[in-house]
């Protein structure tokens, strides 16, 4: 796998966001985007997928963190490609524990595939993080829930989709979103009327939102400007 691209805190670094692209995409396709609007404290690692055969494509090769053989939710998916995926984000996860940043501080997302990899490696991790983003994505190995989760039920889960998505149905979010809801306590899904397959500045203020809520960053901020009022 290629290098990731990292986007180093711009303060003391306190948290982590390990962000996964869509299909065909890189780990640049998403880094500026989200460091514009990731709180100072944060660093932002964006890993590139390894090429390979997507049958979905007709084998072609590209960026793919695992095989995608349909987009239909009842089709049949790539387990083994999953999982392994799966075990190299627990595996930056773990990195990111080695340096100093507790679990809790660490938030997973990703868009499309990516963000369905984001919802899998989260449930399926066995210490508690700070939230999933979920952007136009779906729950993979659905039907494996709740069993496969060993994650704590209070993961907040940040789900978004476009009602216009031509890619991976709006419908099939709202499904997956359904599942999430009824074994995790606080799932919340958003809609964005007219997006199709992708993002918008609408979503990503939503995005930079939640992210400083999991991480407390409007509440540091607002004792700053408590102590600068003693100050003054």
């Amino acid at each position: 796998m290629a290098a990731p691209v990292i986007v180093e805190a711009t303060a003391k670094q306190t948290a982590t966001l390990i962000f996964m692209h869509g299909l065909g995409d890189t780990g640049h396709g998403w880094s500026s985007a989200l460091a514009a609007i990731r709180p100072p404290f944060m660093k932002v690692i964006c890993p590139t997928a390894p090429t390979q055969p997507v049958s979905l494509n007709a084998g072609f090769r590209m960026p793919s963190w695992f095989d995608l053989k349909t987009l239909d939710i009842g089709g049949p998916e790539d387990e083994p490609g999953i999982q392994s995926a799966r075990d190299n984000v627990h595996g930056m996860i773990q990195k990111e524990i080695s340096a100093g940043i507790p679990a809790n501080r660490i938030v997973l997302g990703g868009f499309s595939q990516g963000g369905a990899l984001a919802l899998y490696s989260a449930l399926t991790y066995d210490q508690p993080l700070a939230g999933v983003v979920a952007l136009s994505c779906w729950l993979p190995l659905h039907k494996q829930f709740p069993g496969a989760k060993v994650n704590s039920d209070d993961v907040p889960i940040f789900q978004a989709h476009g009602d216009y998505d031509p890619v991976v149905p709006y419908k099939f979010g709202q499904l997956s979103a359904s599942l999430l809801k009824s074994f995790m306590k606080n799932v919340t899904f958003k809609t964005y009327n007219g997006l199709s397959h992708s993002s918008s500045d609408d979503e990503m203020d939503d995005v930079k939102d939640i992210i400083s809520k999991w991480t407390q960053w409007d509440s540091q901020n607002m004792a700053r400007k408590a102590q600068c009022c003693q100050l003054s």
